[in-house]
Formats: C-alpha cells, sequence, structure tokens
C-alpha cells in the first residue's frame, strides 16, 4: 500500500495503518537522530516521541509533501529542541557512555576505521545543529537538497550553504585533529629516540 494511503487510513484512526508506517521509518528515524544527538538512547527517546507526534498529529499531514518529509521535520524540530536544551546544562562525555549500537553500527574492526569514527563523531557533535541536521540529512541520510529544504522549511540555497559550511566545519576540525596528532606523535617519537 502506498504511504498517502496509509497516511489517510492513520487520519481517520487506524492504527494497523500506523504501524505500517511505523515499520517504514522507525530505523531510519533513530538513526537519524543518533547521528544528530551522539546518544543512542536520547535517539530512541525522541523517535518514539516523533511518531507519537505523527500519530496525534496526523490531520494536520497534508499530501503535498512526502511523508517522508513531514516524518523527517518533526524528528528535527525535536533534536533541535533537545540540543538547545542540552547546551544550557553540563553534560557528561559520550565518549564515558558505553553506546552498543554505535559498536555494530559503524565500522569493521579495523582500528583505523574505529579511530576515524571517533574522530568524525566528536567533530560532528562540536558542529552547530544548523549545520549538522543538514549535513547529516544529506550526507548519511541521502537526502537531496531540495528534499531537506523542505524539511527544515527553508531556501535551497540556505541549505546549500549551511551544508557547505558544515562540511568545511567538519574538514577542518579533522585536520586539525589529524596535524595535532601527528605532532604529538613526532614529539613522542623524538622523545623516546633521545631516552
Amino acid at each position: 500500500m502506498e504511504e498517502q494511503e496509509l497516511m489517510s487510513l492513520v487520519q481517520k484512526g487506524d492504527e494497523t495503518a500506523f504501524a505500517e508506517i511505523m515499520k517504514i521509518y522507525k530505523n531510519k528515524i533513530v538513526n537519524y537522530l543518533w547521528q544528530l544527538t551522539g546518544d543512542y538512547e536520547k535517539a530512541v527517546e525522541l523517535g518514539q516521541e516523533t511518531f507519537m507526534r505523527v500519530y496525534f498529529k496526523a490531520k494536520k499531514y497534508k499530501p503535498i509533501a512526502p511523508l517522508s518529509s513531514w516524518i523527517y521535520a518533526i524528528a528535527s524540530n525535536l533534536a533541535k529542541t533537545d540540543l538547545k536544551k542540552s547546551r544550557r546544562y553540563q553534560t557528561v562525555s559520550l565518549d564515558d557512555i558505553p553506546n552498543p549500537a554505535a559498536e555494530g553500527i559503524v565500522y569493521t574492526d579495523n582500528p583505523a576505521n574505529k579511530e576515524l569514527a571517533k574522530k568524525l563523531r566528536t567533530a560532528l557533535d562540536a558542529l552547530n545543529p544548523r549545520y549538522r541536521i543538514p549535513v547529516v540529512l544529506k550526507d548519511i541520510e541521502g537526502y537531496s537538497q531540495e528534499e531537506i529544504a523542505q524539511i527544515l522549511d527553508k531556501p535551497v540555497g540556505t541549505i546549500k550553504a549551511r551544508i557547505s559550511r558544515g562540511r568545511t566545519y567538519l574538514k577542518t576540525e579533522l585536520e586539525e585533529r589529524e596535524n595535532h596528532m601527528n605532532a604529538f606523535t613526532s614529539k613522542e617519537r623524538y622523545e623516546n629516540g633521545r631516552a
């Protein structure tokens, strides 16, 4: 059954159709939210809230845009609100919290890939949500710039600029970390050579 038909049934209170929509989008939305928040448990919680809103606000959905855009817009808004709240409080580093989902999702057992994933995660976490959300939607979720503009209700030019700035920030951040590590390693080799 097509998503628009499913949504029409949800608008009439059909819980089976809603379960089908959840089946289609649940993992995608949780993964997307995990990429934004860096916290798997928070992503699951925000994912549940997203689908509660999808169900209870179903009557507000208009089939002009794809259903995925509407659901991602709800998830994005919840993530933005949560990120703003979390910046007000001192938080524990994500590195201190075990995240079993990250271990299975990220990469292979290659230590270099794990280190790169950790560096990328740190750089992504430091990125302002204004840039992080479009970058994640484009580079991780695979949406086009036009779809992202629709999801975030922003002009396409704004989305292009934010993706470009976000990518530039990430590249610079990763290069700086790499240079810092290379300098540290060179210094360590020099000190060990003299000892």
